[in-house]
């Protein structure tokens, strides 16, 4: 493969750009479809001039449909993306960059997508896309999966479609969440990608925060422990990583906490805990579901997060987090890289 590419290279030095360049035109119609030209060529930074030409190609090919309502990828368009995303993450070097940060990171499998979320929405959505794919496979018979809330949780939610009747999924909150917007809770979250699944799911009616008073009165309610009974027996646990000072503003933490994270120096949240940039633990929140130490008996733990502006944060939790696989981009690959 090495060498053929290298002679593609010297013979058609045109030939894999152009290849790249339609590639990744497919990949946003897949994701944002349908879709008008004029916001595919903005979103992509493309001319109109430029990318007429190519998606008259795509079409004559009919790897796309063109309607009124806009562009959509066609069966067949879908198969070549599918059949061609390992070739093209070699072309690109996102296969060796995930090699090297596997070996680094001592991680079971790392999968990184091109581009980088902070600067193209529509690359979280790629993410949350290859996230699914990789669910997909370590789905069993029977599962029991926490799912902690977030935008970027939001995303992968939407993006899964029905499973096979035999499987029996059950879908549960990762932890508690009253008080932060409904859309990005875990128990949203939850429900959304049971019905997506058509698994089944159970709500953690609880605050994400909560005193150490209010603690010990909650969990020992019945409807409560059985929830909580069932998160510890999860045998797949899928959830983001924030950045330290975005989420605890987010969780309108007080100004006292606050200080705690800021001299703490923390640059990463997962699960209620925020990490300084060795790992170390800096301050913790009262959170009622999932604690740090339940990830280690989970034997599928699934990180997806992305950004430039996640690098530090992403690292600080991997080197705690007892992680078997980060699904992440390549904006924030590059600067784990840096980091390490």
């Amino acid at each position: 493969m090495d060498s053929l590419l290298k002679y593609q290279k010297k013979l058609l030095p045109d030939l894999l750009p152009v290849m790249q360049s339609r590639y990744k035109v497919l990949q946003y119609i897949r994701i944002m479809q349908p879709i008008g030209r004029r916001s595919l060529s903005a979103s992509l930074g493309l001319t109109e001039r430029v990318l007429r030409s190519e998606v008259l190609f795509l079409k004559e090919q009919h790897l796309i449909n063109i309607e009124a309502s806009g562009m959509t990828i066609t069966e067949e368009g879908a198969m070549l993306l599918v059949a061609l995303e390992e070739f093209m993450k070699k072309l690109t070097g996102l296969t060796t960059l995930e090699e090297e940060l596997k070996e680094k990171l001592n991680v079971k499998q790392i999968i990184i997508v091109s581009g980088d979320s902070d600067e193209s929405p529509w690359v979280k959505k790629e993410m949350a896309r290859a996230a699914v794919m990789c669910i997909k496979k370590h789905f069993t018979a029977n599962n029991i999966v926490a799912v902690t809330g977030g935008t970027t949780l939001a995303e992968v939610a939407e993006m899964m479609k029905p499973e096979d009747k035999d499987r029996n999924l059950l879908f549960v909150p990762a932890r508690g969440g009253l008080g932060e917007d409904v859309a990005n809770q875990a128990n949203t979250i939850c429900a959304n990608m049971a019905q997506k699944t058509l698994g089944q799911h159970r709500l953690l009616h609880v605050p994400d925060q909560v005193s150490s008073e209010a603690y010990a009165s909650i969990v020992e309610e019945p409807s409560v422990k059985q929830i909580l009974d069932l998160i510890k027996a999860s045998d797949m646990v899928i959830h983001g990583i924030g950045e330290a000072f975005t989420m605890a503003k987010r969780r309108n933490t007080s100004a006292e906490d606050l200080m705690k994270i800021e001299q703490g120096q923390a640059v990463g949240e997962a699960f209620g805990y925020y990490f300084n940039e060795q790992g170390e633990i800096v301050h913790k929140v009262l959170t009622i579901g999932m604690q740090l130490k339940d990830l280690k008996h989970v034997p599928t733990v699934i990180s997806v997060a992305g950004g430039t502006s996640k690098g530090k944060a992403i690292l600080s939790f991997m080197k705690k987090g007892h992680n078997s696989i980060l699904i992440t981009d390549e904006g924030a690959a590059k600067e784990l890289l840096r980091d390490l």
